[in-house]
């Protein structure tokens, strides 16, 4: 086990997000690896309480530490606050997107099998919500393109499937209709292709690749892809093998990376202690891994596929009636 001592921002984040994110903690702590945890308010509580959703202690915090672990937080529809996902992906510039996808035991889905990772470029596109009033009645929001950014997540992509023993990578586009925009996108995919000639490269449609994802996932393997379509077509792949509570997702930049569960916050089921901390944990996995502690972070996933594979204690959207201090209890028992 490690001996290195790790300093992590740690979100809370809102809804279910302070329950699955105490969870996790302890299954971290369990695992052996020493974590001192710097807890920061982000989304609604810190609006609240700052007037800004992403206070600048919380900024400093993670460029100091260089990494944190976020629990969902609140975006509001159509009005307050903008999101602090695409706050903090921008401001830290955490121009990657990485989301695995694949089965856990146990968990049912409609394919077995899976196998994916989505890479998304994180940081402009339509997704960076880019927009204003025109005059009354007509809104104008702009989709930027850049080809530093697609260069730069196209590499990505191709690096991180030669580290991963990946054999594809596609490019998600529009650009039969979005030809400059989506068009930069591709031609900026296309020049890096050629420096990784064990990887084999090819593009499709994001219409006709959603069609083919729920027709035959197994075609695909890295799928690369521009911030809107990237938000969309993970969580489509997220179905794939039971939803977006068994995800995890990680945001990367150049020196800081933040770890995220995909789904929201639940405040239906906020304060009852029946949510599931899976796709948290999944990310503490990716976490624990980027801070170099793979075998705690070996141990973890181990423990998760034992508990899972039981069948015994499961939470209630796995059908099952654990709480979640019960789920968390039983993954730290299955380390010891």
């Amino acid at each position: 086990m490690s001996s290195t001592r790790h300093t992590i921002t740690l979100i809370p984040g809102d809804g279910i997000g302070p329950e699955v994110t105490d969870a996790v903690v302890r299954i971290v702590a369990a695992s052996g690896v020493a974590v001192d945890w710097e807890r920061h308010v982000a989304g609604v509580e810190a609006f609240q309480r700052t007037g800004t959703a992403l206070p600048v202690e919380l900024i400093d915090s993670i460029r100091r530490n260089r990494v944190a672990l976020k629990g969902p937080v609140t975006t509001p529809i159509g009005e307050g606050f903008t999101s602090v996902n695409v706050g903090l992906r921008k401001g830290l510039e955490l121009y990657a997107n990485l989301r695995p996808v694949w089965n856990l035991p146990g968990v049912p889905s409609r394919f077995e099998g899976v196998d994916l990772v989505i890479v998304r470029e994180n940081t402009e596109d339509l997704y960076a919500g880019l927009e204003h009033e025109v005059v009354p009645g007509v809104v104008e929001s702009l989709k930027i393109i850049t080809e530093r950014a697609s260069t730069r997540i196209a590499r990505f992509a191709f690096d991180y499937a030669t580290r991963h023993g990946r054999k594809r990578v596609t490019a998600i586009h529009k650009a039969n209709i979005m030809k400059l925009g989506d068009g930069l996108f591709l031609s900026s995919a296309r020049a890096v292709a050629p420096q990784y000639p064990d990887i084999v490269y090819d593009e499709r449609i994001v219409d006709a690749a959603c069609m083919h994802l729920v027709m035959n996932p197994g075609q695909f393997d890295v799928l690369v892809m521009p911030n809107l379509y990237g938000d969309i077509v993970s969580d489509l792949c997220a179905g794939l093998v039971g939803g977006l509570g068994v995800v995890g997702s990680a945001n990367l930049g150049a020196e800081m990376a933040v770890f995220e569960a995909v789904h929201g916050s639940a405040p239906d089921i906020a304060g009852k202690n029946i949510a599931n901390p899976t796709a948290l944990l999944l990310s503490a996995i990716l976490m624990l891994h980027h801070i170099d502690e793979g075998t705690a972070a070996d141990r973890i996933m181990q423990a998760l596929e034992r508990v899972l594979s039981s069948g015994t204690v499961r939470t209630r959207d796995l059908k099952g009636s654990a709480s979640t201090t019960e789920f968390a209890d039983a993954l730290c028992r299955a380390m010891l």
